[in-house]
């Protein structure tokens, strides 16, 4: 069934599709003998872009092998030199000696031989049956299965560094692909992503390039964009082998840790209570009712300790506090209902504020501004 939205961002097409093919070969693998010539008929490849995230792919279902890797090129001498230098450095650069390191689509494990032979701890995933009994019969640890919904936790796992290397153009769900590797990471890990270059096919007008097996067409940034959306950091990408192969080098996004947020806050909190407590119980105002003296007022708790809220937004004035339930009113209650102190929390207006204060309004009045790193006293 023709796809009629991005499959990585779920927008819609651009209603024009770039290119129309007819009669194209149906695949790049499984080549047909005399014997089926009668029966085998080409197939129509339609080009389309995102009009969200602008990711070019076809609308094609995928190849039926789809799942497995087939890599006719790598019995190159110049590809396993290229390779193993480029590992080496991987390993060296990322701190990965003796780390688990496994290679998602491994085919007859080409590569996975030469990461065997670094310093990694070397892994692999591949679906095609047979070739995951020619990866065991030559020594290497290599599991059977696929990147999906359905995969869980791998055995070996959990990975410090992966290798996905001209694989991820083939799947028809990257996202629940890169999603099943991102689990089978541990926190901070790195990955080598490769992918063909659609910005090397647009310079040189290679409109040979399309074809069946490969269901998108990354330029770097719509690589980087569907690696951010799948939970990975991108540190470097860049373009190898004649600028035929975009590369980049990725980290598994982590959850933040801002924690430290709560010790600030204990810490302003504090401050805050040992002013009021100079002047006691309801002899202090707050001048801001913006989002942040909000804010703090209710996680500081200081509520009802304060008299009112001061703010010259007229359609504030006469109103309470959301959740806090103080009095918001205008800047000239300091002359009718005077208190003793003022705490400015007006963002970057605080010091203009102060400034009105102290000339508008009576210089017995003490005055303080929240300031990040807490309260400035102002004389």
């Amino acid at each position: 069934m023709p796809v009629c939205a991005c499959r990585v961002c779920g927008s819609a097409f651009f209603e024009k599709p770039l290119l129309h093919y007819e009669n194209m070969p149906k695949s790049a693998q499984n080549f047909p003998d005399a014997a089926a010539l009668a029966d085998e008929t080409g197939a129509d490849l339609t080009v389309s872009q995102c009009s969200g995230c602008g990711l070019v792919q076809l609308n094609n279902d995928p190849v039926p092998y789809y799942r497995e890797v087939i890599r006719a090129a790598a019995v190159s001498a110049v590809i396993k030199d290229f390779k193993t230098r480029q590992f080496a450095d991987f390993i060296q650069k990322y701190s990965l000696q003796g780390k688990k390191i496994i290679e998602f689509g491994c085919g007859r494990g080409e590569f996975l031989s030469l990461l065997q032979t670094l310093e990694g701890d070397a892994f692999g995933l591949e679906y095609s049956k047979s070739s995951v009994d020619q990866c065991v019969k030559n020594g290497l640890k290599v599991s059977a299965g696929y990147p999906d919904r359905e995969t869980g936790a791998l055995t070996g796992g959990p990975f410090d560094a992966f290798l996905l290397l001209m694989f991820l153009e083939h799947m028809p769900d990257p996202n629940s692909a890169l999603k099943a590797i991102h689990d089978n990471l541990t926190d901070g890990a790195v990955g080598l992503v490769e992918v063909p270059n659609f910005d090397m096919l647009l310079r040189n007008k290679l409109f040979s390039e399309f074809i069946s097996d490969h269901l998108f067409y990354f330029s770097r940034e719509t690589l980087q964009t569907t690696l951010n959306l799948n939970g990975f950091e991108v540190l470097e990408c860049g373009e190898l082998r004649d600028d035929y192969v975009i590369s980049a080098v990725v980290k598994k996004r982590s959850r933040l840790d801002i924690s430290s947020f709560y010790d600030y806050q204990t810490q302003i909190a504090a401050g805050i209570n040992a002013y009021i407590d100079r002047f006691g119980e309801k002899k202090v105002a707050i001048w801001g009712a913006g989002h942040q003296a909000l804010a703090v007022v209710a996680l500081t708790k200081t509520a009802g300790r304060i008299r009112y809220v001061i703010d010259s937004a007229p359609f504030k004035q006469g109103k309470f506090t959301p959740g806090t339930h103080l009095p918001v009113v205008a800047p000239d209650t300091l002359r009718t209902d005077p208190v003793e102190a003022v705490i400015v929390m007006a963002a970057s207006y605080s010091d203009e504020v102060a400034g009105i204060l102290r000339r508008q309004y009576s210089r017995e009045i003490k005055i303080a501004i929240l300031r990040d790193f807490g309260l400035e006293m102002i004389d």
